[in-house]
């Protein structure tokens, strides 16, 4: 039996799994890395604690495993898009790390969105330019921190980051870059075009090569191994965008199929043998299997919003279930599958970190009275999460047919009152598979890939990816949810003016 490792890094932890080739977990660890918010609409990351922690998970997986590192066949990196993650000219950390939740650079994008260059930029990258891209990011340091713009070695990805900590070969690669901005899609690759129009064309040189997912990256260095815990010269495939990750290991080999991914962001998409030219907000990437496109609707508007809510709200009640040995979120399922969605009319906008459609947008609770309770709320933001999830499944189908069921993935897949809500509310089956780490698993299908194990990523998900469970919808809730779905539509859309002052 072949082994392969995968390492997951979202907006909060970092993640290794180890998997058998059917793709059966026989490991996985988790650590999280510290938030920095040195300033409104901030969100950092400490590169060295980030790699000490991707380390630290690596070497626990394989302990907790209780196999050789020898029989690991490959290992690959998944890891949220866009942010922005640099080294110096020597190959050090420069900075800190910027995550996909950063909206430091919104001015600066609504300045490209007013003379032009963003309608120009699309011509090339089809897609919107967002203030968490690397374009953005990098225009807002040569205008804000020129000293550190000026040490700039290479620009990465979170992933690309990890995978040069581990064998000191700098990539980066085709999904996480086609999002960045910085990629001509007819050309398959950089475009100085691109870089002078966002003000930036000296990252010309300091932009890694594109390497395919599933391509050999490098192999494990001797200082790698003595980090992770990995054998030196353990081949390292290149890995891919952690939509992508989540996609394919949720079987997403299937134009038919429409894949909701909801963790720290609402991800929706589907695959396409063409790009989407023109939509306002979809966006158009690379998909890890090469020749084909990955058409999303996606903001940073998903279950992150519980977290916040837990956190904020609810530190007593998390104290309590931490003494009892019961979990936070059997609590929240309780409280949301025990209130009534005819009575309970809060509803929630889950804007906490922003909106893909109008700029300044935050969280708002509407319909509160004296006799709201905590509970009321958190069934709220189970909705409002659902809401958002359906606001951007419509704008998809637009452009396609609609499916026959929905692939979820993520966090909520944990929470049977939460998948069932989401089939409710969109009225379509929902189905989730098996294995919780999909982020890590569809790394490690790539690294299947480039060790011979699979043919191709089509290949591995034949042999790997399997349903667990499959919700149908339940006719009598879907007038009940349409109603305060059109409610939620119609508060977004009325605060759309207020945000902008």
């Amino acid at each position: 039996m072949r082994y392969l490792m995968g390492i997951d890094n979202g907006g909060t932890f970092s993640k290794a799994a180890i998997f058998r080739e059917d793709g059966v977990q026989i490991a996985s660890k988790s650590a999280s890395v510290s938030l920095f918010t040195p300033d409104s609409g901030f969100r950092e990351r400490d590169l060295s604690e980030l790699w000490e922690a991707n380390a630290a998970v690596v070497k626990s997986a394989i302990e907790a495993s209780g196999i050789s590192p020898s029989e690991i066949a490959a290992v690959s990196v998944s890891g949220h898009g866009k942010g922005l993650y640099l080294v110096d000219k020597m190959g050090n950390p420069l900075g800190r790390g910027i995550l996909s939740t950063d909206c430091r650079a919104t001015d600066l994008v609504s300045h490209w969105e007013r003379n032009g260059v963003a309608e120009k930029a699309r011509k090339y990258t089809y897609q919107p330019v967002s203030a968490c891209q690397p374009v953005a990011l990098l225009a807002w340091l040569k205008e804000y921190d020129p000293d550190l713009y000026q040490q700039i070695g290479y620009v990465f990805s979170v992933n690309d980051y990890i995978r040069f900590c581990l064998t000191d070969q700098p990539y980066s690669e085709y999904t996480v870059a086609s999002g960045s901005g910085f990629v001509d899609f007819e050309k398959k690759g950089y475009t100085e075009e691109l870089l002078a129009l966002f003000g930036i064309p000296e990252m010309s040189g300091c932009l890694p090569p594109l390497l395919y997912s599933s391509e050999l990256a490098g192999r494990v260095t001797a200082k790698g191994a003595a980090a992770t815990g990995l054998l030196e010269g353990t081949p390292v495939a290149a890995g891919m965008f952690d939509i992508d990750s989540c996609g394919i290991a949720s079987g997403l080999s299937d134009p038919d199929n429409l894949c909701l991914i909801a963790g720290t962001w609402s991800i929706n998409e589907y695959i396409s043998d063409t790009p989407v030219r023109g939509e306002a907000t979809t966006r158009n990437s690379f998909f890890c299997e090469p020749g084909r496109y990955l058409i999303e609707e996606s903001s940073p508007t998903s279950a992150g919003n519980l977290e916040w809510f837990i956190r904020s709200q609810m530190l007593e009640e998390k104290a309590k279930a931490r003494n009892e040995g019961t979990s936070i979120y059997d609590l929240t399922n309780e409280w949301v599958a025990g209130t009534d969605p005819q009575v309970n009319n809060v509803v929630y906008l889950p804007f906490l970190n922003g909106s893909s459609t109008e700029g300044g947008a935050s969280g708002v609770f509407f319909g509160l009275s004296e006799s709201t309770t905590k509970k009321d709320l958190v069934a709220a933001v189970y909705e409002g999460v659902v809401f958002s999830h359906r606001r951007h499944v419509e704008k998809l189908l637009m452009h396609r047919s609609l499916p026959k069921k929905i692939r979820l993935s993520g966090g909520v897949t944990n929470s049977a009152v939460w998948t069932q809500l989401f089939a409710d509310a969109l009225q379509l089956p929902v189905e989730s598979v098996k294995g919780k780490e999909s982020g890590a698993l569809g790394a490690a299908m790539a690294a299947g890939v480039a060790a011979g194990i699979y043919s191709d990523l089509t290949d591995a998900v034949q042999k790997v990816v399997s349903v667990s469970a499959s919700v149908e919808p339940r006719e009598n809730m879907k007038e009940i949810y349409n109603r305060k779905y059109q409610l939620y539509c119609q508060l977004e859309d009325s605060l759309s003016s207020i945000w902008h002052r």
